[in-house]
Parts: structure tokens; C-alpha cells; sequence
């Protein structure tokens, strides 16, 4: 079965939301690129309306622009890896593929090996999420990753010393890459398939992280306060800083008071404590 290939040119803060919005109507594979993301999907599997309509939302504020074409066969694994390059997140952590040589100088060292899926450390979301897990204590803690992606997070949290760590993504195929990649950090949790309704995380939890975008955060706000323990905390991001007080606004009345707040690229990204 052939691929179809979309070669699409767009300002960078769009990159991510474009392949969440994509993945929607049936896109499984992407790459970023410097001058925006190049997004496949199975020709039986292509919605043209759908298509059409997630690049019209965005069209004129993400700057858009397609090449269009058809790729018979793909050797992902070749492909993300002229693509993929190294992370580093202050001196705190160096994130790197199998394929790239270990760094010294950093505290933990993560490998992941993202194929498709999405949250490498290079979107600014994901990077500041890195940086304010840095900044809370994980030693023993019960920690949960809403949205996990390539879980990335989870790992974090997991080399940061918490003694639980739970994660789940809506999308299958980030569910066997972020296995994938726990298998080589380390860590013996599996991660879950479905929303934080359909998963429905039982008890509560010291730390939730949550990079996603602003409606789902908006929308899930009320059941994160009620998953965090006393004094812990909900670390988010995926969200413009236009948009900081829209979510502060939001969880105020859940119990959860902003004590730390942080912008990369016009992204924010924001630490919250259970008060």
C-alpha cells in the first residue's frame, strides 16, 4: 500500500500542534523538519474534507504551505535518524538516540528513539517540561504522565527517583514506541492506551505532568486537581503564554495555586501546587 507524503512548510510553533491535529484523522507518521513538519498517511486511510479542514484553521497563522506526493516505500528508522539530533536541557539531561554516543557533563541521560511518534525534547513544550521536572522533588514519589507521546517524561520522572511512575497516550502507536523507549531507560511500567477518562488512574498521585494542548487541559483541568495529593504538584504545558492566565484562572478554584511559570518560543510551560 502506498504512502501519501505532505511536505508542509510552517511557522516552528505550529510543528506540534499540526502533528497532534493530523494524527486525529489518520496520519500515523511524521518528521520535523527546519522549515516544518513532513506528515504520511496510508492512501486508503487519507480523509481529503478532514485534511482539508485542519489546514484551513491553521493556514494563515501557522503560514502554510504543501507539497504534495506519494512515497511507495518508507524506511522510517533511516529517515527520523537524518532528522533526529541531541537534546540538552541545562546541565540536567542529555537526550539522545541509540545511535548517538553518550555526553558527560549532565546529570541523567535519556534514549529515546522517537520513530513517528512526537515529544522528543526538542518542541519547547516538552524541553521546559524537562527543565520544571528538574525543579521538583521525584525521590520516591507516585508520578503520572498524561499524554506521554514517546514518554519521555516518564522517563524523567523515573531517572528523577519516583518509585511509581504511570503513563498513557491516546494513540496506539505512541503506546509501542513509548514502550519501546521505557525498555531502554529502564523502566518496567507499561504504558496505557485511551483518554484519562477511558484509563480512569486510580488513587492519587504526587506529581501529574500534563503536555498536551490547552483545550484538553482545559477540559481534563478538574480531574488532574483531583488525581494530585495535598501539596503536590501539576506540572503542564502545550499552550501559548497568551494563554498562561486562561489555565491559572481555570485551576484556581480546583485548589491549585501557579508557583512557577516559564516561556520558551512564545510556549509556556507551568508549575502548579495542590494548596
Amino acid at each position: 500500500m502506498d504512502y501519501l507524503e505532505f511536505k508542509i512548510k510552517c511557522l516552528e510553533q505550529f510543528q506540534e500542534i499540526l502533528i497532534a491535529e493530523l494524527s486525529m484523522i489518520g496520519f500515523d507518521s511524521f518528521l520535523e523538519t527546519e522549515e516544518g513538519i513532513d506528515a504520511y498517511t496510508l492512501e486508503s486511510d487519507f480523509d481529503r474534507k478532514a485534511f482539508d479542514s485542519v489546514i484551513a484553521q491553521y493556514k494563515e497563522a501557522a503560514e502554510i504551505t504543501i507539497e504534495e506526493g506519494v512515497m511507495p516505500k518508507v524506511n522510517w528508522n533511516e529517515e527520523w535518524e537524518k532528522n533526529y539530533d541531541p537534546i540538552e536541557v541545562d546541565d540536567l539531561v542529555y537526550v539522545k538516540a541509540s545511535f548517538h554516543p553518550s555526553k558527560p557533563g549532565f546529570k541523567h541521560e535519556i534514549v529515546i528513539n522517537p520513530k513517528m511518534s512526537f515529544g522528543t525534547g526538542h518542541h519547547a513544550t516538552t524541553f521546559q517540561m524537562l527543565r520544571h521536572q528538574g525543579q521538583i522533588d521525584h525521590q520516591g514519589k507516585r508520578v503520572l504522565d498524561v499524554g506521554s507521546g514517546t514518554g519521555i517524561l516518564a522517563v524523567m520522572a523515573h531517572l528523577l527517583g519516583a518509585s511509581d511512575v504511570e503513563a498513557f497516550d491516546i494513540d496506539d502507536w505512541c503506546v509501542e514506541n513509548g514502550n519501546e523507549n521505557f525498555d531502554l531507560n529502564g523502566l518496567t511500567t507499561r504504558m496505557g492506551l485511551g483518554t484519562i477518562r477511558e484509563v480512569q488512574p486510580q488513587g492519587q498521585f504526587d506529581i501529574v505532568l500534563a503536555n498536551i494542548n490547552k483545550n484538553i487541559l482545559l477540559d481534563e483541568m478538574a480531574i488532574y486537581a483531583e488525581l494530585v495529593k495535598n501539596h503536590g504538584y501539576l506540572l503542564l504545558s502545550g499552550f501559548y503564554t497568551d494563554d498562561i492566565n486562561d489555565l491559572t484562572e481555570h485551576a484556581k478554584p480546583l485548589g491549585m495555586e501557579l508557583i512557577s511559570q516559564q516561556s520558551k518560543d512564545n510556549w509556556a510551560a507551568l508549575i502548579l501546587k495542590k494548596v
